[in-house]
This record gives C-alpha cells, sequence and structure tokens, in this order.
C-alpha cells in the first residue's frame, strides 16, 4: 500500500431518506438496440424484461471507465456540481472524458439533492428492498446490452464500492482497474466487536438505510438493507480474489456528522475505524495507492472532484502501461 497525501482541492453515514415528488429530466430514449461504443451517448437502454435503465457515456479511449455511485445517488453525483459553492468547477465525468471513454449509469430508485429539489431516478423503477447482487447482474446486463467495450475500470463510491467489487470477482476477465471512493467495506463488521457492529447496524436502520419509501410519480427508493450483503461480499472475495491489477482507495478527513442518539459511538471511534476499513481495501492487492482527501467528507467527488480524477487517470494510465504503476515517480513523487 502506497500511502499519498495529495491536497488538491459531506456526508452520510446514516444516508438520510429522501422522500420527493419531483419529476425533472427526460432523456431521450435509446434505439431498440443500443450502441454506447464510441460518441457521446445519453438515454435508456433495454436491458430486457420489459426493464430500461439510463446510461450516458462521453470522451474515447480504452480502458473503459465505468461510475457507480454510492447508495441512493444517481450519476448525477459524477457529473453536476451538486455543492454549487462557487465558480464552475471539473466534475468527475466530464474530467475524466478528457483521457478515456466513460460511462455513468442510474441504478433504479436513486435521487440527486440539488439545493431543495430532488432528481429522480431516470432508470424504471423495481420492487425494493434489492441486494449487492442483483445491483451487478443489472450493471452487466446493462453494459452488454449498450455495448459498451471492454476491459472496465471501476470507479466506486461508498456503498459502490462493494458493488464494483462484487463485478470484479463476478466477472474477473472483465475488471482490468479500481477505484474505491470512500467505499463501504465488509471489513467493517470483523473491525468492530459484535456489539458495536449491531450498534452501527441500529444506527443506520433508525436513519431509514433499511426503509423502503415510495417517491410520488415514480416507484420505491432504492432500498438495500445496512450490511446485508456482507456475507455474500466475504464468499465472493474468498472464492475469487482480485487478482493484481492497479488498485486506487481513497479515504475522507472531514468527520460523519452523527445524530444526538449516536448508539454510543464517538466521533473520533468512528472516524478511527472507517480509516481502518479503507486501509484494509489497499492490501486486497499488492502496490494499491492509498490517497487521503483533505478536504472532503464522505463525498470526495463531489468535495474534491479533482482528486477523483487524478486517481482515476492514474489507474488507466497503470492499465494501458503497466509498469508504471509500480514506479512511484512516473505519478506522484514531489
Amino acid at each position: 500500500m502506497r500511502p499519498l497525501q495529495l491536497r488538491h482541492g459531506p456526508p452520510a453515514l446514516a444516508i438520510a431518506v429522501l422522500l420527493f415528488a419531483f419529476a425533472l429530466d427526460t432523456p431521450r430514449a435509446a434505439s431498440p438496440v443500443a450502441d454506447a461504443a464510441q460518441g457521446d451517448f445519453v438515454g435508456r437502454v433495454d436491458i430486457g424484461g420489459g426493464r430500461r435503465l439510463y446510461l450516458e457515456c462521453r470522451g474515447t479511449g480504452s480502458p473503459t471507465v465505468v461510475l457507480e455511485a454510492g447508495y441512493r445517488s444517481s450519476a448525477k453525483i459524477w457529473s453536476e456540481d451538486l455543492r454549487q459553492s462557487g465558480a464552475p468547477r471539473p466534475m468527475v465525468l466530464a474530467g475524466v472524458a478528457v483521457f478515456t471513454r466513460v460511462c455513468a449509469y442510474d441504478r433504479p430508485g436513486t435521487v440527486a439533492l440539488l439545493n431543495d429539489n430532488v432528481g429522480q431516478s431516470r432508470s424504471d423503477p423495481v420492487l425494493m428492498p434489492r441486494t449487492a447482487p442483483d445491483v451487478v447482474a443489472d450493471l452487466h446486463a446493462l453494459l452488454h446490452a449498450a455495448g459498451v467495450p471492454g476491459s472496465y475500470v471501476f470507479a466506486g463510491q461508498s456503498l459502490g464500492g462493494l458493488f464494483v467489487r462484487l463485478y470484479a470477482s463476478t466477472y474477473p476477465r472483465d475488471v482490468v482497474g479500481l477505484i474505491l471512493v470512500d467505499a463501504y467495506s465488509e471489513a467493517l463488521e470483523t473491525l468492530l466487536t459484535p456489539e458495536r457492529w449491531a450498534a452501527l447496524v441500529r444506527l443506520n436502520v433508525r436513519s431509514g438505510s433499511d426503509t423502503v419509501k415510495p417517491i410520488a410519480s415514480y416507484g420505491d427508493l432504492e432500498t438495500i438493507g445496512y450490511g446485508k450483503d456482507n456475507v455474500v461480499m466475504r464468499q465472493a472475495a474468498a472464492t475469487t480474489p482480485l487478482g493484481p491489477l492497479p488498485l486506487a482507495v481513497l479515504a475522507h478527513v472531514r468527520p460523519f456528522d452523527l445524530p444526538k442518539e449516536a448508539e454510543g459511538f464517538s466521533s473520533d471511534a468512528l472516524e478511527s475505524v472507517l480509516r481502518a476499513a479503507n486501509e484494509n481495501l489497499a492490501t486486497l492487492v499488492p502496490n494499491a495507492r492509498f490517497f487521503v482527501a483533505n478536504d472532503s467528507g464522505h463525498d470526495i467527488h463531489q468535495d474534491q472532484p479533482e482528486l477523483v480524477i487524478e486517481a482515476i487517470r492514474q489507474v488507466v494510465v497503470g492499465v494501458r502501461h503497466p509498469a508504471t504503476w509500480y514506479d512511484l515517480t512516473s505519478c506522484c513523487a514531489k
């Protein structure tokens, strides 16, 4: 693991339940046979079973980077400045499109919050709750139905990090690089005592993480039980561990805001175990790069998009020119 303290220019441990009734974007319908292999692509792709998933792709080159958002977050988290804190900033999707092909998609039931407006998922709704294997099956069907060329570099934030790791274990030949952006790890369960883990689950469940809620004029809000896929991920990692590939892990510094009733967790204690879980992810393969996002909370891709872009760029270069991945001076020595 290579610790890189890169200083380039908030958060949700317990994801707030979003009950909203706004129908916003209407992307153009995709052609019966979608082709997202080249050029700018925006549309809904038929993945079978009468279901369509929203996909957007930009840029040229290989490998193709696929962006996987965190729990209940739509693809807008990668493309739009939801902070709007000042001058326009290059966000992740546009920044990555400068040097390779990149795609992002909406999982069913996800949302994007900007000020008081909520953009609902542009993909067809499904009944909730779901599981991580359901997400992986959808993504695999989408990439193939849309003709998105592999092999893939996956960038996953928060729970999206577990999804991309599960995808890499399920389809190991398709994945050549990973970026884990403050990713959720099943290791949290083993880094805590059974009592403290149960308390962390209660904290999230109380916040609404496991509660199926309707989004008016749409369907169910994305619901995947907190920690419910830990066993699945552990089994997949044991059966098909990651092979050697470029891996970048990013960790936040700004602490989560805890509610008054935090099940006995102090901020310091919680942050310590979250950092340990991120450091553990950086041991999944040799020579992983570990980025500390000094100016970020949990949503590093919104707080410091330039850092996420740089981590993805390094992984893409490492895939194209493997020798560079093992040469620190080629990427980041000062």
